[in-house]
Parts: structure tokens; sequence; C-alpha cells
């Protein structure tokens, strides 16, 4: 898969078929337009194209309520590799790009890009104050000389997903709702930190998690998790919240991944969510603490791992 950051294309000899979008959580509705997008391109004996941003364009409109993250951009890339796409642009949505009227946009896609064919959600908006919309793709088809394919909602239990949709799954700590939108769990990366080391003591390590803030933070609690080292899967439990047994004041992600005894301070590991098992609790004693880790280590065991 190539990647154009933010440079124009140079190469103009394939005909492109571009899935339009801010994609910034890559749920089955993004998932409709990427998939489709290939499967034209094939037919077409073009190349897929994704067209996307680098940061959310809430960054620049509306920077006091930008959303928090449902994926990072790596894992995006990661994905959309793994969907067959030839080509990402990335383009960093600026004041500039903003103010770039909608027949402009397209006229750049088609002329910059090559692009021979535009997939579009339903309700895709574009260009300057949101004024482009699907109308005006089909009004500019024959001046620009694309075809145009416009994709209906994907629904999940009758509603249209969402990424608000799913990142409000996620806030609310029902991740196995999220994965049935989002095709995987949702997923938490980062290098494992020094903490309190307190598991060790107790005979039960954790993984001290150096999560991004800019990440939507799944609901306090403890939840049955896949954890990926190295290519290497394994089970884990994975707490978050602020360790109240032991009066913890800042909130924390910490993984006891099951059979594994490695020593992986500075390494990153992906933490992935599979389901909430129950709040987070405060305990009289240590001993007891254990206990209750231990309940939960003998309820996944038969759990499936499912990335």
């Amino acid at each position: 898969m190539i990647v154009i950051d933010d440079i124009i294309m140079n190469d103009k000899e394939s005909d492109n078929y571009v899935a339009l979008g801010s994609f910034d959580g890559l749920h089955y509705g993004h998932l409709s337009l990427v998939r489709k997008t290939v499967q034209v391109a094939k037919e077409k004996n073009g190349k897929s194209m994704v067209f996307t941003y680098k940061n959310h364009p809430k960054t620049i409109v509306k920077p006091d309520s930008v959303p928090k993250l449902i994926m990072d951009l790596d894992t995006k890339l990661e994905y959309l590799d793994e969907e067959n796409v030839d080509i990402v642009v990335l383009r960093t949505f600026t004041k500039e790009f903003m103010s770039i009227e909608a027949e402009n946009f397209i006229k750049l896609l088609c002329e910059d890009y090559n692009v021979k064919g535009i997939v579009v959600g339903f309700n895709f908006r574009f260009g300057h104050k949101n004024l482009g919309n699907v109308d005006l793709l089909k009004d500019l088809q024959s001046k620009y000389g694309y075809e145009l394919y416009i994709i209906d909602p994907y629904t999940y239990k009758g509603d249209i997903i969402s990424s608000t949709r799913v990142r409000n799954c996620i806030l609310e700590g029902n991740v196995s709702e999220a994965t049935n939108m989002l095709s995987k769990p949702y997923l938490i990366k980062g290098k494992v930190i020094h903490g309190k080391q307190l598991g060790r003591t107790i005979g039960i390590p954790t993984a001290n998690l150096e999560f991004d803030s800019k990440m939507v933070i799944p609901k306090k609690g403890v939840y049955y998790t896949n954890v990926k080292y190295k290519g290497s899967i394994f089970k884990g439990l994975t707490s978050v919240g602020y360790n109240p047994t032991v009066n913890g004041k800042e909130l924390t992600i910490e993984t006891y991944i099951l059979n594994f005894d490695e020593m992986i301070y500075g390494e990153e590991i992906k933490v992935y969510f599979v389901e909430r098992i129950r709040d987070e609790l405060k305990f009289d004693t240590l001993d007891e603490l254990v206990e209750q880790i231990r309940k939960d280590e003998e309820f996944i065991k038969n759990k499936d791992i499912i990335i």
C-alpha cells in the first residue's frame, strides 16, 4: 500500500477510485465504503484509494469539542492495508484546506489524483462550510468525468452505525457492542512503564500501559482483553481505574497477562478490549484483591481469543 502524505500524487498513470471520509474509527459503515472502492477498482482495472485526514477536522473547526480518538493513525493505516487498499492519501486538515470550495475540492481530486470514481456515504458533506453534498457530486459527474457510488447507511440493531455511537459504547464500557460495529475489538496501545509494582509482590505482575490521552478510555472496570506482544497473542485481565484498594490517585490501564513472564518495560503492547467483566472494586485487604483476580482469571480461561 502506498501512503501519500501531504503531497500531490506524481504517478498519474492509473485510474483511481476513491473513498472519501474522515474514517476516524473504521467501523463497518466506513468499511462498507472502503470495500466498495476496492471492488470497483478491481473491476475497472484501476487502483483503490482512500482520501482522509491526519487530524480530526474538528481540531480546526471546533477545537474545544474535538472527540476522543477511536483509532490512532498507524492502526488505521494497518487496517486499510489489510483491506487491500492500494493508495491512502493523508492530508493535514488546516484552515486553508477547510476554505476550499466544494467544487474545487472535486477538481483537486480529479486533476491532482487522477480520480475516475468517487465512493461516499449517503450523508457525505464536504467543502467550505460543508456546502457540498451528494447532489452536488451528481451534478459534477459529467463536468469532471467520474463515476459516483453512494453507499446506503450501515445499520446494527436497527440504528445507523456512527463513530459517535461506537465512542459512546466504549465510554459506557460496552466494548463487546463496540466490537460488533468495529469488526475488531477496540485497541489501545503503548509502552509498558514502571508503576508501583504492587502486582509483582502479590504474585500477579501487571503491565502498566503508557497510553495516549487522546484515545477514548473505556469506563472504569476490569476487562477481558487480548494482548499482542511481538506477534504473539495472550489472554489478559485489564484494569482501568484508580486502584482504590491502594488509594491510587491517577488513572491507570494495567494488564495482567496470563501465561506470560517476561520483563517488557519500554516495550510496546497492544491491548484489545473484548468484554467488560466487572466494576472496579475497593477491597479491604490485598488477600481479598488476589482472591477476586483469581476468580476473574478462572472466568476468562475458557474465553476465545478473537483477534
